[in-house]
């Protein structure tokens, strides 16, 4: 995988400018995503994902808050895709048996 160097020190963008932790495989949107969903502190996101540094977890969201606007569009278009997927899917069939049963409406 070919990656570039940002402004970031632990930030680097693959071929297709999809920002990971480097040395990682971890895209950056996952991290970012684990913050804003449930409103993990730095230090929380080290308990999380022990192998990371906080200099990475730091130049993460520092490079997320320089790049808001953009990947706050990217994790909205990846939840819009995921829904769609869900819609298509339709309902799974222990969800159907239950809902069969009556244990679930």
């Amino acid at each position: 995988m070919n990656l570039t160097t940002t402004q970031h020190k632990y930030i680097e963008l693959n071929e297709n400018n999809v920002p990971y932790i480097a040395g990682t495989t971890m895209k950056l949107i996952e991290l970012v995503s684990g913050h804003l969903a449930f409103g993990w502190s730095p230090e929380e996101i080290k308990f999380q994902h022990p192998y990371l540094s906080m200099s990475q977890i730091y130049s993460t969201l520092a490079y997320y808050w320089d790049n808001k606007e953009k990947l706050d569009a990217d994790i909205q278009r990846r939840f819009e895709n995921v829904e769609t997927l869900r819609q298509q899917a339709g309902e799974s069939a222990l969800v159907k048996k239950l809902r069969t049963q009556g244990l679930i409406k």
